[in-house]
């Protein structure tokens, strides 16, 4: 009897002491880098990365397919590569000890990996990752690969079995989610311990994104020979190899059961050189010391999600939570070199002012409904150096750009939204740059016609303005209709801040035209309609269909004017807006609210409504906070939450997650907060809805807002109590579902009052 007494007494200690350890964690403890990677874009993948990070070091297992890269679901790895940037691919590397087969070997770098002793299979168990580490076994191989990053440089550790010859490969012409060319490549034997070279890049037919990837290798233990390949050729024993398209190299060793090579890596857009001085400021410090420079990373993260704590909520909850606002940090990237050398879109070396990063990515495409509201509350530093991106672009270019990957103009998505970053972080204070400068910028995008930008690349602007300011929006048979809706959002957006800087004809000029989204607003059957040049409406119009619309139909974009949902709402009629609105989610419930047939451009006609998976439908459920049932915003974002997001490999989103902007979604929202003017108002404004926790503190930045701290405590919160009865803002009565986003970065607490059922009398007044 004693025994067992004893025996359950150790146990319920063990317990205690377990769920205390759990109790715990860290911020950065709940990350789980693995959630959603079976179904993402190139640029998430469970990579070891520093926030912002030049370099997403990690595996790779598919060739060129769409959402390539890497997926959790393929147990095998082709390699370790450096860059998943938007657009941007390069320096793969594998340690191998299997055979090397060259004979009848193909070139094209789609079918890389199957070849023997480049790929190997891998036991899922085994793979491991954290923010800024990853670590395999790879089974064929028999080796236990490790890697982790600063911001600019890659630091991998292989561990070996006993082989004659084991080999480090290096290849520059790799699978990607989009295809590339390699125009002309080098890799060079400096020393038995180093290597350098180049690959000079281009995507597909396009200049616009072209760019030299420069690289130096350091060994920690001398290598045996180098060799190189190229055009499916092998050299044995040299001291360089170049050419274009597939080309790569090898060292080879000879190992003893459990040796260790280590290999450091920095990488450079501007020079071998500026490589080589990544490396050296960035890891030179540590030696040899992987688990140092691995710890530190790890200690940058976790500084970072530690400026948000929650409270409450479930395990999945917490994990769902850091995971996202990890990911919002995870995808972009740091352009200029430790000394502010960068390479401009005219591939000429600028510098950046001391203390100044460059960023690039994906475009803003609607980011002002989520990554832009993330960045301005929590990492408002990294918001300030976005700016000093864009301007520094304009000073240099004469135009910001909408999608400066790797420096570069795109004109993806047809729209500047940069506008709404700029001017959404001038309104909210954040202002350390040059006023006048960043107005003028953002006053040439919506008065200058967009254009080609030669002798540099890519387009710059917005290329169908002199036909939208003549006519008043865009034909459809000339471009897409939802252009109008676009460029009427940026007209406002400028509109703001020309009336907070007191120029008040440009505000006059550009708050009217900032009501063209009218002009294709159908009045008989209350929906957005295309219409062509002579002032048609489209005959055979289908709400359900994306012709003529950008990723997304005629329901969506019909919804789409977030800096007049009130005008939308009169023109529609209330309870016509509510009955369509209502219907939508209830359709959309048993789709999890994703229509993925609109995550790209869809012209057939498909019976789905809400799409939280694309950008342009992503503010639906808070427009219920303006049409008088703020009840149903509180149920539909709690269940967007709950259902649409996920926490496994397999299901950690439904649609196409740009660089962040879904976790940036999750996070606001999670927390009951929501822009939907994109803070670009002259007083911006914060919408409310349920909060996933019970308690919420953001930690505020002194160097740009007044307060230390802003909490949100949603009292009795349940995954059953999810409708606000009450609330108060600083210990006031609280009636409104908004608030003013100075009310959160002074300091301060929200408190609200949760319940089973809707308290229809609360917030029914925006």
């Amino acid at each position: 009897m004693k025994i067992r007494l004893l025996i359950l007494l150790v146990f319920i200690l063990a317990m205690n002491k377990f769920i205390a350890a759990q109790d715990d964690r860290k911020p950065i403890d709940w990350v789980d880098v693995f959630i959603g990677t079976s179904n993402s874009r190139w640029m998430l993948g469970p990579y070891a990365t520093a926030p912002f990070g030049m370099i997403q070091l990690g595996p790779d297992n598919q060739g060129y397919v769409w959402m390539g890269g890497y997926d959790y679901a393929i147990n095998s790895i082709s390699g370790f590569s450096h860059i998943h940037a938007w657009t941007m691919a390069g320096l793969r590397m594998m340690p191998a000890t299997t055979d090397l087969v060259f004979e009848d070997r193909p070139v094209d770098a789609a079918y890389k990996g199957g070849g023997a002793g480049y790929h190997s299979r891998i036991l899922k168990e085994t793979e491991k990752a954290s923010p800024g580490y990853y670590s395999v076994h790879l089974y064929d191989h028999d080796v236990f690969a490790e890697m982790t990053v600063t911001t600019r440089c890659g630091f991998q550790k292989y561990t070996f079995p006993e082989k004659d010859e084991s080999r480090v490969l290096i290849d520059l012409f790799i699978p990607a989610e989009y295809r590339y060319s390699v125009l002309d490549a080098e890799i060079k034997r400096v020393s038995d311990t180093e290597i350098e070279g180049y690959a000079h890049c281009m995507i597909g037919k396009s200049s616009w994104n072209e760019y030299t990837l420069n690289f130096v290798l350091k060994f920690d233990t001398p290598f045996n020979s180098f060799n190189g390949w190229t055009e499916g050729k092998l050299q044995k024993n040299i001291d360089k190899i170049s050419g274009k398209n597939d080309i790569g190299a090898y060292v080879t060793y000879k190992t003893n059961s459990g040796d260790v090579v280590m290999v450091k890596s920095g990488i450079s857009l501007v020079s071998i050189d500026q490589a080589r001085l990544n490396m050296k400021t960035e890891l030179d410090g540590y030696g040899w010391d992987f688990n140092a420079v691995k710890n530190k990373t790890r200690e940058t993260w976790a500084k970072l999600l530690s400026r948000v704590e929650v409270e409450g909520g479930t395990d999945v909850d917490k994990m769902k939570f850091y995971t996202n606002l990890y990911r919002c940090y995870a995808a972009k990237q740091t352009w200029n070199d430790v000394d502010g050398k960068y390479m401009d879109p005219c591939e000429k070396v600028q510098q950046m002012p001391e203390g100044q990063d460059i960023y690039g990515g994906d475009s803003f495409w609607n980011s002002f409904w989520d990554l832009n509201t993330t960045w301005s509350l929590v990492s408002p530093e990294l918001m300030e150096n976005y700016i000093e991106t864009q301007l520094e672009l304009f000073r240099k270019n004469g135009w910001t750009s909408v999608g400066p990957t790797g420096v570069e103009y795109t004109g993806i998505m047809e729209v500047s939204h940069e506008i709404a970053m700029i001017i959404g972080a001038y309104q909210k204070g954040i202002r350390n740059y040059d006023i006048d400068e960043a107005y003028r910028a953002v006053h040439n995008i919506v008065t200058v016609q967009g254009r080609e930008l030669l002798p540099c690349s890519g387009l710059a602007g917005n290329e169908f303005l002199d036909v939208y300011v003549k006519k008043g929006y865009v034909p459809f048979e000339i471009d897409a209709a939802s252009r109008t809706m676009d460029y009427a959002y940026d007209d406002f957006c400028v509109a703001q801040m020309a009336k907070a800087l007191g120029k008040k004809n440009d505000y006059k000029y550009l708050i009217k035209r900032s009501e063209n989204w009218k002009n294709i607003f159908n009045q008989d059957l209350k929906y957005v309609v295309p219409k062509d040049s002579s002032g048609q409406w489209m005959t055979d119009y289908n709400p359900f269909s994306g012709k003529h619309f950008v990723e997304g139909n005629g329901w969506q974009y019909t919804l789409y004017v977030p800096h007049d949902i009130p005008g939308l709402i009169n023109m529609t009629g209330k309870d016509l807006f509510n009955s369509r609105l209502e219907k939508g989610f209830e359709k959309s419930v048993s789709h999890r609210f994703a229509a993925h047939a609109f995550d790209r451009y869809q012209p057939e006609a498909v019976e789905y409504y809400i799409n939280m998976g694309n950008q342009v439908n992503m503010q639906s459920p808070f427009l219920f906070n303006y049409s008088g049932k703020p009840w149903l915003t509180q149920k539909y974002t709690r269940a967007i939450l709950d259902t649409y997001y996920g926490s496994t490999p397999y299901h950690g989103w439904e649609g196409d997650e740009d660089e962040g902007q879904m976790g940036a979604w999750f996070v606001n929202t999670a927390m009951g907060m929501f822009e939907m003017e994109g803070g670009c108002e002259t007083v911006p404004m914060v919408n409310l809805t349920s909060p996933l926790f019970s308690k919420i503190t953001i930690k505020l930045d002194n160097k740009y807002y007044k307060g230390s701290e802003f909490t949100i405590e949603a009292r009795n919160n349940s995954k059953e109590n999810i409708y606000i009865q009450s609330a108060t803002l600083n210990n006031k009565p609280l009636n409104s579902v908004r608030i003013k986003f100075k009310d959160i970065v002074d300091g301060g607490s929200l408190v609200l009052i949760m319940g089973p059922e809707p308290n229809k009398e609360w917030g029914i007044n925006y």
